[in-house]
């Protein structure tokens, strides 16, 4: 990880992303403020999808 602005600024984004698209809020019955439909059993496996260089992921359906 490069430690400077331009680093800053790349992290910075990764988690405002992480945050707006992946997190889930109490406040919004554990919905992401930008949701997405809940993808169905049959859509495959379970995969992990790392975020924010590693420090939270996101697991998600992957096509079989």
């Amino acid at each position: 990880m490069t430690l400077n602005v331009a680093g800053l600024q790349r992290v910075l984004a990764d988690y405002v992303a992480y945050y707006m698209h992946t997190r889930t809020h109490l406040s919004l019955g554990k919905d992401a403020p930008v949701s997405r439909p809940a993808t169905p059993l049959s859509a495959g496996r379970i995969v992990e999808i790392p975020q924010v260089n590693g420090l939270h992921h996101r697991y998600d359906r992957a096509p079989a």
